[in-house]
């Protein structure tokens, strides 16, 4: 019964995206406190992150200074680069991606907005498809060249 339930778990966590094992708030002292899986590097460290009441981050399990940066980011502003694909006029289709990562909370705003987008050939790697997706402030741009 017990492998069922973590077999459940990890796939709410695949099919959500994310990559928090656990999240629980300490009963007696209020904190919260996160398991995270690194993505910073290819070493994948598992970080134990601490929320205390006051709002102070406390990460653990880093190996180096990307797990902390990317503990502190999660925890506090979760954000993505989303890929996906557009049409083109010719009825090939267009690589795409946001030009900086995006929250989190608007990756479903993104992916919508780009259901109706047809880019006009040529295309060059980097021309921008659709300015300020979901009202981010974010450019779609090209990652593939369509001649």
């Amino acid at each position: 019964m017990r492998l069922k339930n973590q077999e459940k778990k990890r796939a709410a966590v695949v099919k959500n995206g994310c990559s928090l094992i656990e999240n629980k708030r300490d009963e007696v002292t209020n904190m919260k406190h996160r398991e995270l899986t690194c993505i910073g590097c290819p070493m994948g460290c598992n970080l134990a992150v601490t929320i205390e009441d006051t709002g102070e981050i406390n990460v653990t399990g880093n190996t180096c200074p990307k797990g902390a940066e990317y503990a502190r980011n999660e925890v506090t502003d979760p954000r993505r680069t989303v890929t996906s694909t557009v049409r083109v006029n010719d009825g090939r289709t267009l690589s795409v991606k946001t030009k900086q990562e995006i929250p989190k909370n608007k990756i479903m705003d993104c992916v919508l907005a780009l259901k109706d987008v047809v880019a006009a050939a040529p295309v060059h790697i980097g021309d921008v498809i659709l300015e300020n997706v979901a009202d981010t402030g974010i450019a779609i741009v090209a990652t593939k060249e369509i001649l």
